[in-house]
């Protein structure tokens, strides 16, 4: 009895012992966030970490929207963005396991509408090649951020030639994700968002995460998108509803939720002990599957210096410190997210926040693996990622200073403005409009995107985007020699004149 005792007090003793120092780590986790909001500027944001199937940490930080009250808390719903690609994966996966689909199954023979300009690439790709980012497809996003239905962007892919020949590189994109969720609905008979919501956010608890911003938008506490303009002034705008993006990246959710998700994930895909994947599934979507060239790889690597960076089905991975890290960001106009998990050390955390591409998500998931498994607090990775995200900031600036510098002055344009009015049309994008507004032009591209031209030198003109947060390009026209206009080009992106 003494013996049953002193073993009982040794377990209660060795459970305090770990609550008193998991409650100063996230004391020093806390202070560390707060300092991190001062130096990256972000409005808000929240956090939560999981270890050893419970959530240690939880918090929210900041403000919804500046000039406004609300306070980013662990409710916020916000955008998972690119990281919704592991659930797709995941719902893909109880397919395979209900024996309707196989990973190894060529999409031409599960779904006939999906056809690529490379017809051995349009032969072979099977369905694990629509989550791994080496199909030989380059990155056409515009497709769906021209707001494009789903099945007009498989359409019209069959037109993208290939950046690389299939399985030899690797190009980060989205567009197959968006098959993906075709394959879904096609094989399940129910569509992507309805799919996803039964069979993933149901059993999970997840009864604060939607499909789309059109069914999260009845959310009582909501973000607003904010966005750093180069005088340093931080501004909300406009929330945009890529309506097609879905199964690469539409998801919205909380911390409260996510955390859920998370928990799932490091279970080995188990809820309350009940697997909603196979043992061989769930490995099959953390196994390397493709090498991530360099050129794709996030600049933060230029300072953990990671020995190998490969991605699974819908997983960057990488080495840290010693660690496996399996992760992913996600990313849309004036938001952000990421999601970390350590696996071998049962861990996870996951970092929403609503400022654009602010690189304070990296900083607070390094920082975690440090506290929570290293015992390491010498790397400070806020500062540290914030001096590199600065300098390659200002390494851009200098490239638009060679630009300017090469612009040749006092020139004029070869036509009237008139001239370069009309109706334009690309096989892959569709239809775009050059019209006269007052003593200057304005470009209108699809999905009621708009540009006003001014003129650069020649008859080149310097395009400003209307959500002035996408900056400014190169528009330049090409003539005819009877000196009429025979096309424009946006980006490598030629529209020619419509007869």
């Amino acid at each position: 009895m003494k013996k049953a005792f002193a073993f009982l007090l040794i377990i209660v003793c060795y459970k305090t012992i770990a609550q008193d120092k998991s409650g100063q780590i996230s004391k020093r986790f806390d202070s560390y966030i707060q300092n991190a909001l001062q130096l990256w500027k972000t409005p808000g944001l929240s956090v939560t970490v999981v270890k050893d199937g419970q959530v240690v940490f939880k918090q929210g930080y900041g403000v919804t929207e500046l000039g406004k009250n609300d306070p980013f808390t662990t409710s916020t719903v916000s955008i998972c963005a690119s990281t919704t690609k592991a659930m797709t994966a995941v719902c893909m996966g109880m397919l395979v396991d209900e024996g309707k689909i196989n990973w190894t199954d060529k999409v031409s023979n599960v779904y006939p509408p999906f056809k690529l300009y490379d017809n051995y690439a349009n032969s072979e790709i099977t369905i694990e090649d629509l989550f791994t980012h080496n199909t030989g497809l380059g990155n056409a996003d515009n497709l769906w951020a021209f707001d494009y239905p789903v099945d007009s962007i498989i359409h019209q892919m069959r037109l993208i030639k290939p950046a690389y020949s299939f399985r030899s590189s690797f190009i980060y994109q989205n567009l197959m994700y968006l098959v993906a969720g075709e394959v879904i609905h096609k094989v399940s008979g129910k569509p992507w968002a309805e799919f996803i919501q039964q069979r993933l956010f149901s059993p999970l608890g997840m009864q604060h995460t939607y499909p789309g911003f059109k069914q999260s938008a009845a959310e009582p506490s909501h973000i607003t998108p904010h966005y750093m303009y180069e005088d340093s002034v931080i501004k909300p705008i406009p929330m945009i509803d890529y309506r097609s993006v879905g199964a690469a990246g539409g998801v919205w959710s909380c911390a409260d939720d996510i955390s859920k998700w998370m928990l799932f994930l490091l279970d080995s895909a188990r809820v309350d002990g009940r697997p909603l994947l196979k043992p061989e599934t769930y490995r099959e979507i953390f196994k390397p599957h493709s090498i991530v060239t360099e050129s794709e790889f996030y600049p933060t690597a230029r300072l953990t210096k990671p020995h190998f960076t490969t991605y699974g089905l819908g997983w960057f991975q990488e080495d840290y410190k010693g660690k496996a890290l399996d992760f992913h960001t996600g990313s849309l106009d004036g938001a952000v997210a990421i999601i970390g998990l350590v696996p071998d050390d049962d861990f996870g955390i996951y970092v929403f926040a609503n400022m654009d591409h602010t690189e304070i998500r990296h900083a607070l998931m390094y920082k975690a693996i440090d506290l929570w498994l290293l015992n390491d607090d010498k790397d400070d990775w806020s500062k540290n990622l914030y001096k590199l995200y600065v300098n390659l900031d200002s390494a851009a600036k200098k490239e638009e200073q060679k630009m300017e510098a090469k612009r040749v002055l006092n020139t004029k344009a070869s036509l009237a403005l008139k001239g370069y009015t009309g109706k334009y049309s690309n096989e892959i994008y569709g239809s775009a409009e050059v019209l006269l507004q007052g003593d200057s032009l304005l470009l209108k591209l699809p999905n009621n995107i708009k540009l006003d031209l001014g003129h650069w030198n020649y008859d080149t003109f310097m395009g400003k985007f209307e959500h002035d947060w996408w900056g400014k390009t190169l528009v330049r026209f090409d003539l005819d020699a009877d000196g009429t206009v025979k096309q424009f080009d946006i980006s490598g992106i030629v529209y020619a004149k419509d007869e």
